[in-house]
């Protein structure tokens, strides 16, 4: 809603993908003030980010699954807390990365492309979920105050759409200006099913 104004006139009757860049990382697809796909970046689905591996060939998967070597919790351990960034840096810390690249770290720069790379892949596979009629591109999260990294999606996403980009964390705030919304009177109360 925050983006209301912006480039569209209401998220209600807009169509937008929208990407969280944070310690994991979902992409979606917004169509008329609701969410019509997304993947599942808590359990590693997308990108991969600073925690999460993102899509993994499956039946390497499969084969370190069953390998004998791994109970599922670590398993699990490995898919969303200490891939990605963790895996390829020892990291968790997307500002720390940036200053890793600033400092001439080329395995820094590369393992930050790949991400941004794959974040706009993920960008156009929403676009093709909207029929190539996206409003606006929007960029979430920490992630989103790393300059170089927005600009490598940007490159990657700007035919599709305008991109814009709201950094850091306000989940909470879009909660409570929604529910105050709702309050007033201002929007319908949705009930998903």
């Amino acid at each position: 809603r925050i983006h209301d104004n912006a480039v569209v006139e209401r998220y209600d009757e807009s169509r937008l993908s929208v990407a969280h860049l944070g310690g994991g990382i979902t992409v979606g697809a917004h169509r008329n003030g609701r969410v019509v796909d997304v993947n599942n970046g808590f359990d590693g689905d997308g990108p991969f980010s600073p925690e999460r591996t993102g899509q993994l060939p499956s039946g390497q998967l499969v084969s370190l699954c069953f390998s004998g070597k791994y109970t599922e919790e670590q398993i699990r351990k490995m898919i969303t807390g200490h891939g990605g960034y963790v895996a390829y840096l020892g990291t968790n810390d997307a500002y720390q990365v940036e200053q890793m690249i600033k400092e001439g770290n080329r395995k820094a720069k590369l393992v930050m492309e790949a991400m941004a790379y794959q974040v706009g892949k993920e960008i156009a596979a929403m676009a093709a979920v909207l029929q190539g009629k996206v409003d606006a591109i929007l960029l979430t999260g920490g992630i989103a105050f790393d300059k170089d990294f927005v600009e490598y999606v940007k490159s990657m996403t700007e035919f599709i759409a305008p991109v814009v980009v709201y950094p850091g964390e306000d989940e909470m705030k879009s909660l409570a200006m929604n529910g105050l919304m709702v309050l007033r009177n201002e929007i319908p109360t949705k009930t998903y099913r």
